[in-house]
């Protein structure tokens, strides 16, 4: 297996993405999940990435489930502060005695003791980051954290985090789809030694080349409600999918490891964790690796897909207002 840095943190150069085990894109198989998370180990992808806000919790347990008897194979990331009420409602909580309150709920959750990388998942507003990431310190001087990270956080924010106590990783969305991050986050990454974890690298499915129509998806798919999905966005942006499928024919390899592939070249600091629920699946992923796209086909690649190019934003409105805080 490859490996990167994360900071201080060495992890492969592909992790997994747990998100999709639990309902959220249709209704998932747990066998078929805890036997991809364990390929997973068996390859060598060994940062296992998942969340509390996930399944209200229950993506945690099944990761917990998997990991059983393998822990220490495993670097096991988790995160907490994004909050979906059972009917519907979203907050966020960054508050001292929240944080230590959701550390050990997720500890007892993946029956373990420790997490090596515990993310702030969305930031609060109305709480000093300073005073978050005091509390994370504090959980790291116990031994319940390995390392610190941020999702979804705005440069601005990362710069006071980071004063406050050394970051390993920001995690957020990043593909040839969704390149915002690209404007301040990696340079400022760079610059501090923080590592990049994109999540959402397939452009949540959209860069596998699987989903030409609305139907392609179940009908309780989240992603229906996504605006990149929507009828009058999704025919412009699987049109950029078509020129992708050119590429990767060009290249010999399929659309998702074309994709992958380019996420790796964009920087040594950048870990990308294609989520995904079954082996096949995961095999092609870490399989892209192996893909060292051409000159010109990196280059055609920075033409299709140049920031902003898609169509409709990643998030509905209102969880648009949650990230980059």
């Amino acid at each position: 297996m490859k490996m990167r840095n994360l900071g201080s943190l060495e992890v492969p150069a592909v992790g997994l993405g747990c998100m999709s085990m639990t309902p959220i894109y249709g209704k998932p198989d747990p066998d078929e999940a805890i036997s991809t998370i364990n390929r997973a180990l068996d390859l060598g992808v060994t940062m296992i990435d998942t969340a509390d806000a996930y399944n209200d919790g229950k993506n945690e347990i099944l990761v917990g489930r998997a990991l059983a008897g393998r822990r220490d194979s495993a670097i096991l990331a988790t995160k907490f502060g994004n909050i979906r009420y059972p009917d519907g409602r979203r907050d966020v909580n960054g508050r001292p005695e929240y944080v230590r309150e959701a550390c050990e709920a997720s500890l007892q959750r993946l029956g373990t003791d420790r997490i090596d990388l515990y993310y702030v998942h969305r930031i609060d507003p109305t709480v000093p980051i300073e005073d978050t990431i005091g509390a994370m310190a504090d959980l790291k001087a116990e031994g319940k954290i390995l390392h610190l990270g941020l999702s979804e956080a705005s440069a601005h924010t990362l710069r006071r985090a980071h004063a406050t106590h050394p970051i390993t990783a920001l995690q957020t969305e990043y593909s040839l789809w969704c390149r915002d991050v690209e404007a301040e986050h990696l340079a400022l990454c760079r610059e501090f030694g923080i590592g990049f974890v994109a999540y959402s690298p397939l452009g949540r499915g959209l860069l596998t080349g699987t989903i030409s129509a609305v139907d392609d998806m179940e009908e309780d798919d989240r992603r229906r409600d996504h605006p990149r999905f929507a009828p009058e966005n999704l025919a412009r942006n699987v049109a950029l999918v078509e020129e992708l499928k050119t590429l990767a024919e060009q290249e010999g390899c399929t659309l998702s490891q074309l994709a992958l592939a380019w996420v790796l070249a964009q920087g040594d600091g950048i870990v990308p964790i294609p989520g995904t629920r079954r082996r096949r699946w995961l095999e092609e992923n870490t399989a892209a690796l192996d893909i060292i796209p051409s000159v010109s086909t990196l280059a055609t690649l920075e033409r299709i897909f140049r920031p902003g190019t898609g169509a409709g934003t990643r998030y509905p409105a209102g969880q648009m207002k949650r990230v980059n805080l």
